[in-house]
């Protein structure tokens, strides 16, 4: 079904993937209407299967409207329907590393966030009191203080599912220490992960930076002290509308491995292990992960999601033809990411 302008969105300043897609849309120029909250429900739109921000209002292939989540099939979605501007490489091999680069954003770098904002005091008092208002600026008082407590109660309770806890603690903070340095470093010689235009990867790094470098204190203030670059790269990505690349934009394959050989690095060091160490969970059937990453311990329950996450890296890379294949094994070798091919 082709898909017509403005797309119709509804999220939350809150919510990384929300800011996530609202970057892409400005960059791509596809008109939206956004909707904050309970906005959808007032206008009898329908739920998504599972409720997660945002949710676009999509066109199925009856032409009836249908909820829609997940941002990374929805962008891959937009790449096929709209043309021009577009945020995923057209050569192969820049794809996947695009992919995986993405990936790793929407589902690890997303650990550090719900973890800095519902462990540390500062930052769980500012997200109890400012996500209820998002909803709803007339609140009264005595309504702001029940909705912030259950916000926070309920956040805070969850925290075990993305696998923050006092085990785990170290391994997530060293992990978003070394990526502010690593992304520091990239950013001082280049605008954009693959180059000099904006790709899907920058889109998935900035949404959760929207909030662990410009919103959660703790987060925030160590991003000013190790990386104020970071803290500058967000307000750029948010609004890239204007930006214009000459030429194609993109770095040649042939400079990958050199280029971002560290994030790479930093992939395969903490999400490569905490990928594979939960499909061969779920593979033996078990609710909990016990194994080691970075040298530390690491405990959680096990993540479906994330089973299907290796599941459609290992996909991409299947689909790539073998002299693809071949220069995606040598950027990745001694990275730890080869390991998430095997």
């Amino acid at each position: 079904m082709t898909l017509t302008q403005p797309l119709r969105l509804m999220g939350a300043p809150g919510s990384p993937y929300t800011r996530k897609m609202l970057a892409y849309l400005r960059y791509r120029r596809i008109n939206y209407e956004f909707m904050l909250g309970d906005q959808s429900n007032e206008q009898g739109l329908p739920k998504p299967k599972v409720e997660l921000l945002p949710t676009f209002y999509l066109p199925n292939d009856e032409g009836e409207i249908e909820a829609v989540v997940d941002s990374t099939p929805l962008i891959r979605r937009f790449e096929q329907a709209f043309s021009g501007r577009e945020a995923i490489p057209s050569n192969p091999v820049l794809a996947y590393i695009n992919y995986l680069i993405e990936d790793y954003a929407d589902e690890w770098l997303t650990k550090s966030m719900f973890h800095y904002r519902w462990n540390y005091e500062a930052d769980i008092k500012k997200a109890g009191s400012i996500l209820p208002l998002w909803h709803g600026l007339q609140m009264g008082t005595e309504q702001h203080q029940k909705f912030s407590s259950s916000v926070a109660d309920r956040q805070i309770s969850r925290l075990y599912v993305v696998g923050s806890n006092d085990i785990t603690a170290p391994v997530i903070e060293a992990s978003y220490r070394r990526f502010l340095g690593i992304m520091d470093e990239l950013i001082a010689h280049q605008t954009f992960v693959l180059g000099a235009r904006p790709s899907s990867a920058d889109f998935g790094i900035y949404a959760q930076m929207t909030q662990l470098a410009k919103f959660d204190p703790t987060p925030m203030s160590i991003c000013l002290r190790d990386a104020p670059r970071v803290y500058a790269w967000v307000d750029v990505v948010d609004d890239l509308s204007g930006h214009v690349c000459e030429g194609d934009g993109w770095m040649s394959v042939e400079v990958v491995r050199d280029v971002l050989g560290p994030l790479l690095s930093e992939i395969g060091r903490v999400y490569a292990p905490a990928l594979i160490a939960n499909a061969n969970a779920l593979q033996a059937g078990n609710k909990h992960i016990e194994t080691t990453i970075d040298g530390k311990p690491w405990e959680q329950p096990t993540f479906p999601y994330q089973g299907r996450c290796l599941s459609w890296i290992r996909e991409e890379y299947q689909n790539l033809g073998t002299r693809d294949k071949a220069q995606v094994d040598l950027i990745l070798s001694d990275t730890g990411c080869e390991e998430l091919l095997r």
